[in-house]
């Protein structure tokens, strides 16, 4: 697949379930917890750091006025969509038709941390020779999801809160097994901030 493929990284949602635990003020995104390489950092900033790793272009899509995502995606190079998102369909048409010369796509989620830059590097090797490749674990779809260039239409189409779930029913995706629990571990309440592989 020649061209540039580029990592959307998914961190516009408001978090309502997290908060419910953790007390009105606090942004999961945020959130520090240790990353399967030891340090101690942001939830985003270890989901967009696996993402760096293997791709030089990575576009995070964040609410306007989320100082403290904006700050992290600037820090580590990447371009930022300041988003009113209305969900998760519309984060992934907006990004999508802001990177619409892009030689795929790579649709990630803020609050999963735990991804490892090696399953990252799958995905894209696979994405190579497939138009639609899905992580999983044990039988599980994970992130990050890979789309061929013929999905931007389909992407672009997306719109609410239903993300690319039909995209996967109904475009026959390559399953690529991993062995990496970190595709599915998304951090919904603190208690999940402490990844057990």
């Amino acid at each position: 697949m020649s061209g540039e493929v580029c990592a959307v990284l998914l961190a516009a949602g408001h978090g309502s379930r997290y908060r419910e635990v953790a007390g009105e003020g606090q942004d999961k995104l945020l959130a520090r917890c240790r990353g399967r390489d030891g340090s101690e950092r942001a939830i985003l900033e270890h989901a967009l750091l696996a993402l760096r790793a293997k791709l030089e272009r990575v576009l995070l899509v964040t609410r306007p006025g989320n100082v403290g995502a904006i700050d992290i995606g600037e820090a580590h190079g990447c371009e930022v969509l300041a988003l009113d998102s209305a969900g998760i369909g519309r984060s992934i048409a907006a990004a999508v038709a802001r990177t619409a010369d892009s030689a795929g796509w790579l649709i990630a989620l803020g609050d999963m941390p735990f991804i490892l830059p090696a399953t990252v590097g799958r995905v894209l090797d696979a994405l190579r020779e497939h138009p639609l490749v899905v992580p999983t674990w044990q039988g599980r779809y994970g992130h990050p999801v890979g789309f061929g260039r013929s999905h931007r239409p389909a992407l672009m189409a997306l719109d609410g809160d239903r993300g690319a779930k039909r995209l996967l029913r109904e475009g026959r995706a390559c399953e690529l097994a991993v062995e990496d629990r970190g595709v599915l571990w998304d951090v919904d309440s603190p208690a999940a901030l402490g990844f057990k592989g």
